[in-house]
């Protein structure tokens, strides 16, 4: 069972789209299991079909995210991942986003897509999200994907959503490859951009390490050292990314930082990498330590970095974040349009 209060807390800091509404949802929140009235998922449903009924589909699919958050442990937050689902699956329709099936390790991970075509196969772009994030939070960017001439993948990391897979170390970066794997045919791989947010960053380090397909990363506060080893910094970490990381993991919550003990990436492995790496950071992040991005700017000189002053994954900066974040996807890209990349330096501008 969650911390209720430290869910409330969490949810208030980490808003990515501020309703009015808010506020009477949680003051509707009595009890964190369950799905009846006063419980944390039915009241978020309740919230979320009511932004439904009034015609707001992306408000409504906030609300049922929030209703699984942050994760799914019991009937009703898995009725709020069905329904964020559903939400999304009825407003991607006439936007030219698709869903498709990719094969890791013999699984089938199910995606949204923008963009593929085998007359005319573009650049491809793969957004993944961070431990809490199903693909549902990312995947409204895609049609802005595609105006930018690319075509795009979001996924959700193992476990998170509606990913079957176990979250390891290998798994997370095997699944960038097998996405590009998956829509060679309908994309140009060979030029593949990784946009990961939080600990789906560390996947795509290592994914770029890999696999030569991948042209470059745009992260937003990835783990890569301290927090994997540091028990002080794990002591303070809120409970619910510890069990979170416990259930993607499948290990006891009392073991899973041991369990996680090896998977810091080495300075060696930082400075090998050979493709553009762009990085949000957040200064008041509560979940990776300052030294995580310290290891970082030291290793890769050519890092181009923003700070925000924000929580992790800098949720009160979406907008600014997000234009950003494109924006140096496209100073990657060699073929990207000067009038995209003016744009998107514009729209960033204005909204810092």
């Amino acid at each position: 069972m969650n911390d209720l209060d430290e869910l409330k807390r969490l949810v208030t800091g980490h808003t990515v789209v501020t309703e009015p509404d808010t506020g009477d949802v949680l003051a509707r929140i009595v009890a964190d299991a369950g799905d009846e009235p006063g419980s944390w998922p039915h009241e978020w449903i309740r919230a979320g079909e009511e932004h439904d009924a009034a015609g707001e589909p992306l408000a409504a699919l906030q609300c049922y995210l929030r209703g699984r958050f942050p994760f799914v442990d019991g009937p009703g937050r898995k009725r709020a991942q069905a329904r964020a689902v559903e939400a999304f699956d009825r407003w991607r329709r006439d936007r030219g986003i698709e869903p498709e099936a990719v094969a890791v390790d013999g699984v089938d991970v199910r995606v949204w897509t923008t963009g593929l075509s085998r007359e005319a196969p573009r650049p491809l772009l793969v957004v993944v999200g961070g431990l809490q994030s199903p693909k549902e939070l990312w995947a409204p960017i895609l049609p802005r994907v595609a105006d930018l001439g690319l075509a795009g993948v979001v996924a959700e990391l193992p476990g998170v959503g509606e990913n079957p897979l176990r979250y390891d170390w290998e798994t997370p970066h095997r699944q960038f490859s097998a996405i590009l794997d998956a829509f060679a045919d309908r994309a140009r791989t060979a030029e593949t951009y990784l946009l990961a947010s939080g600990f789906a960053g560390h996947a795509a380090i290592l994914a770029a390490l890999r696999d030569p397909r991948i042209r470059g990363v745009v992260g937003n506060g990835p783990p890569v050292d301290t927090f994997f080893t540091d028990p002080v910094w794990q002591a303070g970490l809120p409970r619910s990314t510890r069990d979170t990381l416990a259930h993607l993991t499948r290990v006891p919550a009392e073991e899973v930082f041991e369990h996680l003990r090896d998977w810091p990436l080495g300075e060696d492995d930082l400075r090998s990498l050979t493709v553009p790496l762009a990085m949000v950071t957040a200064r008041r992040d509560e979940i990776v330590p300052p030294f995580d991005f310290d290891r970082i700017r030291c290793a890769t000189p050519e890092l181009r970095l923003v700070e925000q002053d924000d929580v992790h994954g800098t949720p009160s900066r979406l907008a600014e974040v997000r234009a950003w974040s494109l924006r140096e996807v496209l100073r990657m890209w060699p073929g990207a349009d000067p009038a995209d990349r003016a744009r998107l330096e514009a729209e960033w501008t204005a909204v810092r």
